[in-house]
């Protein structure tokens, strides 16, 4: 059998086995069928069955999570946990809580995870999990006694050396806060390096927070600059408002650009004279409301509940939402409008065929798996900081945060030019980020 074959054997596999799963099936085919080129080069992969391993998780945990209300009534939500691969270190990723969390979504998280963490270079696996809860509209007692029966259920699972989750869409500081507290009371440890987005205070890192918004545009910056060009005087749209988005739109005002639009599940707002991030933090982070209230309380602002932020002028875009959320349509919009580059700050927010549009159009496309890895990268920071009891400054973080997303790029970057593709980042992250799992999995032996 051809390598060709072997890999649509290897897809339609995962189809059947894995059936109603579309996110994951999408994941899993948008990296297989970039590595005919590597398996060609080594065929002792194919041999070893590495794909077909690495495309099967190791574990996956599914179970209840009941819970009360405030006024005493019972819910029953389900978690998730999917421990895919462990062959670089523990399992690391995050936990997400959205009622559209399914056993899908998260072994697509999981799926990508494995490669996005490859490429950090530091000894992380990956895995996913989450729970189909909504925390929206909870109360703080609400959203705490949730996180005490999820973590009930998932400390037998996990361990600083076994698997390390964090916080993803729905899980942030709170979150992780009372999933450690009911951690810790449950084995009657300060295990600190169990999860990772910790408050500073107590065993988490600085700059953790900003990681995954400022670390998706250091990697933009540095597309940006094999083409001779820089953030500086750039227009920029932003899809999202949540952490990833606030914090990318602030690493881009620092770099001298301009964001004009940004976004929530409601619709987006267009302030051509550039994004107040204090009012924008005040309306997202401390009232929690809508975007329509920025534009209420800002001059010159407007908002829209039709259409897409991604049909807004710019010269650069940055999905820091959700998955899919960037189609096909808005990406002909955006190559229209002239759009340099588009860098993937959520998990895979541009569909296969907007990729292929912007791909074709030669724009500058930074994939997921690598343009958003600062998070993570920052989270493994945040373990090395708890092994030795230690804890670095703002600053000093930051550097190690901007040098790993400096060196992705360049991995990246090289691996495409190495197999004959330069300026693909989408095939040099997903071989690059193989090539390092493929091997620890073919010296560990059949695992």
């Amino acid at each position: 059998m051809d390598v060709t074959a072997r890999i649509e054997s290897v897809y339609a596999q995962i189809v059947r086995r894995n059936p109603g799963e579309a996110e994951f099936h999408q994941a899993a085919g948008e990296v297989l069928h970039s590595l005919a080129p590597v398996l060609r080069a080594h065929p002792d992969h194919l041999d070893a069955r590495i794909v077909e391993r690495l495309c099967e998780p190791e574990r996956q945990i599914l179970f209840r999570v009941p819970w009360v209300d405030d006024l005493g009534d019972i819910h029953v939500n389900r978690g998730f946990r999917v421990e895919f691969n462990s062959a670089l270190g523990p399992y690391k990723g995050g936990l997400r809580f959205h009622p559209s969390v399914n056993l899908g979504i998260v072994k697509f998280l999981g799926f990508e995870q494995i490669f996005k963490n490859a490429l950090t270079g530091l000894s992380i696996g990956g895995g996913k999990g989450g729970a189909d809860f909504d925390p929206k509209g909870r109360s703080q007692a609400e959203v705490m006694r949730f996180c005490q029966s999820f973590m009930t259920e998932l400390h037998r699972h996990i361990g600083e050396h076994t698997d390390v989750p964090a916080g993803d869409i729905g899980v942030g500081g709170r979150e992780i806060g009372y999933l450690f507290g009911q951690y810790k009371r449950l084995t009657n440890r300060f295990e600190a390096g169990v999860l990772t987005g910790k408050g500073v205070g107590w065993g988490g890192s600085h700059a953790r927070t900003e990681a995954t918004g400022y670390g998706t545009v250091h990697f933009a910056q540095e597309m940006l600059r094999t083409r001779g060009r820089q953030f500086d005087g750039c227009d920029v749209v932003v899809s999202g408002s949540g952490n990833v988005a606030v914090y990318a739109i602030e690493k881009v005002h620092a770099l001298g650009g301009r964001v004009v639009a940004c976004s929530d599940s409601t619709g987006y707002v267009v302030d051509r004279g550039g994004i107040d991030l204090d009012l924008l933090k005040e309306v997202k982070e401390v009232r929690r409301a809508r975007l329509g209230d920025y534009a209420r309380a800002r001059p010159g602002a407007v908002f829209s509940d039709q259409g897409s932020v991604f049909e807004v002028d710019c010269d650069i875009a940055l999905p820091c939402a959700t998955q899919n959320e960037l189609t096909e349509e808005h990406a002909v919009t955006l190559v229209k409008n002239g759009v340099l580059a588009v860098a993937e700050g959520a998990n895979m927010p541009c569909t296969p065929a907007a990729v292929e549009v912007l791909r074709e159009a030669g724009v500058l496309f930074g994939p997921g798996k690598a343009a958003n890895a600062g998070g993570v990268a920052t989270s493994a920071l945040e373990m090395r900081q708890n092994a030795a009891r230690d804890r670095w400054t703002f600053e000093q973080t930051e550097a190690r945060l901007a040098a790993v997303m400096t060196d992705v790029h360049a991995l990246c970057r090289a691996t495409a030019e190495e197999y004959g593709a330069p300026d693909d980042y989408v095939l040099g992250a997903n071989v690059a980020g193989y090539l390092r799992v493929a091997e620890a999995m073919a010296e560990q032996g059949v695992i």
